[in-house]
């Protein structure tokens, strides 16, 4: 065992010159480690990222605690509201699902019930999981369907898409579409159908996380999950048959006993000699879920939020939306109406988050890391405090204000003045649709 040499102490600590003889004079064993990067270079590099960031970086931090603790004093401190009943309901969601689903067995259920509450209660995971929420109940609700039995559902509707089809567009589009099929064809619809619409969610989510502002991406993990929930309780209860069930079986009743259909992507699969769509299109837990088409209203969803977020792609993001309709159209998964409704259903959510949730684009920032304050809302420049108009005018040093002043609280909103904020503000305000953990906790939230 390595033993420190002896040494003298010196009889007052305040005597630089006898301390830093006394450091010369200690050795440690510690092997030396090379430095790749100079000393120099280092500091130029940190001084680089850190000019980079605005002095209020504050509101584009995440939270790198691993204390439950942490989130215990968050619920404590937090103000509950209306909003708040939000969970009530993915609560009482997610227990019909667990309770409705046969397998996997309630081992396998508690112990994803467990990894959940785990990641909930650490305020690293938290930020994460919370604006999640809304899509793990959509994705469990969307498995338990296959579970639900036939006698507790509402009868199939096989004429009523049809008959919409003939009247609003005087023909059924999709047998249109689809009666000149080619592998080019196949290809083309199968890219955005089967591929894209799967993976397009996580990469406006990555884009919209480091170009959008702070609060961006959780508004968006949020409205994503409630439209998601919304068409599949639409198609719980209103269930619809899809085109292929026409070109199959035609107007003929339907039950819950029929097998789905890939329809056209069944042509994928015999072009690549895979069984990727075959089986999991026939297994599929909402067979009658024409009504409405969620591929249509994710798409105009993503394309409404990156338009919002980069106005001048929109053309890009409307081009990828008529894309995806063609695409359900000629693979026989969908009516015209139905991509109708599907997009109607994604317009109504996003711009009532966007209205309510959605932090203001700011065109002179780049990235969130270069956001002073957010504002909230789509509420006119002009009016309240405007600070988007101001720019590069507006003083730093009242968008700084944050330990003792809170810009937008629900009485300075009410009343257009600025109001002092709680001493101890709640990271836990951040996690519900009424606030934003990303800017709250610094004060420097405007809502319109």
């Amino acid at each position: 065992m390595y033993k420190l040499p002896t040494a003298t102490y010196p009889s007052s600590w305040q005597d630089g010159a006898a301390f830093r003889s006394l450091k010369t004079r200690l050795s440690f064993p510690w092997p030396s480690i090379p430095v790749v990067v100079p000393h120099r270079l280092r500091r130029k590099l940190r001084s680089k990222l850190r000019s980079r960031q605005s002095a209020a970086s504050a509101i584009s931090a995440l939270h790198t605690s691993l204390s439950p603790l942490d989130t215990l004093r968050a619920v404590r401190a937090h103000r509950w509201n209306l909003y708040d009943a939000q969970y009530l309901l993915l609560a009482a969601l997610a227990v019909f699902a667990f309770a409705v689903i046969q397998t996997p067995g309630l081992a396998v259920k508690a112990a994803i019930a467990t990894l959940l509450t785990l990641a909930l209660l650490l305020p690293l995971t938290r930020q994460f999981f919370f604006p999640f929420l809304p899509i793990a109940t959509w994705l469990v609700l969307f498995y338990a369907c296959r579970f639900v039995p036939g006698d507790y559902r509402p009868p199939i509707w096989v004429r009523v898409l049809p008959a919409l089809e003939n009247i609003f567009y005087g023909a059924n589009l999709s047998n249109i579409l689809s009666a000149h099929q080619h592998v080019f064809l196949d290809v083309l619809a199968w890219l955005p159908y089967g591929i894209i619409h799967f993976g397009a969610p996580f990469v406006c989510s990555a884009i919209m996380f480091i170009f959008g502002p702070p609060g961006m991406v959780p508004a968006f993990a949020r409205s994503f999950g409630y439209m998601n929930l919304a068409g599949v309780s639409i198609q719980l209860l209103f269930p619809c048959s899809p085109p292929w069930y026409e070109n199959m079986y035609g107007l003929a009743p339907a039950n819950y006993s029929m097998a789905g259909s890939p329809a056209g992507l069944a042509r994928v699969d015999q072009l690549f000699g895979i069984d990727l769509y075959t089986s999991s299109f026939t297994a599929s837990p909402i067979v009658f879920g024409a009504f409405p088409s969620l591929h249509a209203g994710c798409a105009t969803f993503e394309a409404l939020f990156m338009s919002h977020t980069f106005p001048q792609l929109r053309p890009y993001f409307i081009a990828y939306t008529l894309w995806i309709w063609w695409a359900t159209m000629y693979l026989s998964h969908h009516y015209a109406v139905d991509l109708i409704g599907g997009s109607l259903l994604a317009g109504v959510v996003f711009y009532v988050a966007k209205s309510h949730f959605i932090p203001r684009v700011q065109p002179d920032k780049d990235t969130r890391w270069d956001y002073d304050y957010v504002e909230i809302g789509d509420g006119p420049a002009e009016s309240g405090y405007g600070l988007a108009a101001l720019g590069p005018h507006f003083p730093r040093s009242a968008a700084l204000e944050g330990d003792e002043w809170a810009v937008g609280s629900s009485s300075s909103v009410s009343s257009g003045l600025r109001s002092p904020a709680d001493e101890s503000p709640s990271n836990w305000d951040g996690d519900t649709l009424a606030s934003h953990s990303d800017c709250d906790a610094a004060g420097m939230v405007k809502k319109a």
